[in-house]
């Protein structure tokens, strides 16, 4: 049975990252900014937690997981400052200082007596503050495509999976709160933000950075939903429900997207 759940968390984590790289290449940087904030890391790592330590020890990590996000939120944003800072394919000192500072943030969560709503309420602030301040980057398309060969797809998505196995492993140790706090780094984001920092540059990843806070307001959705909905449904019935109601919103993001560029374009 422990052999069988460390394989899915690294096959499902493979996934996902290589999933995110294939959009950015092949969509756009922007969709997969926004995508990236859809419920992937923290989707497994809640789920794998539910699964190893009960329904009601994720439910009650999720109401650190939504007071996390906002360290999420802080990490994309050093990431953004080093790395305009640095020279242009230079990834080691944006990982460095955006990982310390979420560490730092997340410590600062770990020391409130969070509810859902002050969790949601703090989230949800920086959400409103971030999406204001990145909007002055400019949406970048990958213009000469650069083939990602599988062993860097692989290499990185690995890392992914580590930090995920790394999370679960000690979710018990540390208890609900720190588990939930921990849920909330960018799991599938970090890989993806060095892949294509790497292979394209540094304006790619500021406009993964500037849709990120789009599409995390449906992880704040899912968060929620797994907080209300895993003791009442289950692990695996509350898993499918909030993912239900997170693509939802994604779904009339994307409507209300579309309609407002159709405006601006009709005004031109």
């Amino acid at each position: 049975m422990l052999d069988i759940l460390i394989i899915s968390k690294i096959l499902v984590s493979i996934f996902f990252v290589v999933g995110l790289s294939f959009v950015t290449e092949h969509v756009s940087p922007r969709v997969a900014g926004i995508f990236a904030g859809y419920p992937l890391g923290a989707a497994i790592a809640l789920f794998f937690i539910g699964i190893e330590n009960g329904k009601e020890f994720a439910a009650q990590g999720a109401i650190y997981t939504l007071g996390g996000l906002s360290a999420s939120l802080i990490f994309v944003y050093v990431y953004y400052k080093v790395s305009s800072e640095v020279s242009r394919g230079k990834v080691f000192f944006p990982a460095l200082f955006s990982t310390i500072a979420f560490l730092v943030a997340a410590k600062l969560v770990s020391l409130s007596n969070l509810t859902l709503l002050s969790g949601f309420s703090l989230t949800f602030g920086c959400l409103l503050f971030f999406s204001l301040h990145f909007r002055k980057i400019p949406n970048v398309l990958v213009v000469k495509k650069v083939h990602l060969t599988p062993f860097v797809l692989i290499v990185r998505s690995l890392g992914a999976a580590s930090i995920i196995l790394f999370i679960t492993g000690i979710a018990k140790t540390v208890g609900p709160n720190w588990s939930g706090i921990l849920s909330a780094f960018p799991i599938t984001l970090f890989p993806l933000l060095l892949i294509i920092h790497l292979t394209y540059g540094r304006d790619q990843v500021h406009t993964i950075i500037r849709n990120f806070p789009l599409g995390l307001g449906s992880l704040v959705i899912y968060v929620v939903s797994v907080n209300i909905l895993y003791p009442i449904c289950g692990v695996g019935t509350g898993t499918v429900l909030s993912f239900i109601i997170a693509t939802l919103y994604l779904m009339v993001l994307s409507f209300f997207s579309n309609e407002i560029r159709k405006r601006k374009s009709a005004l031109r």
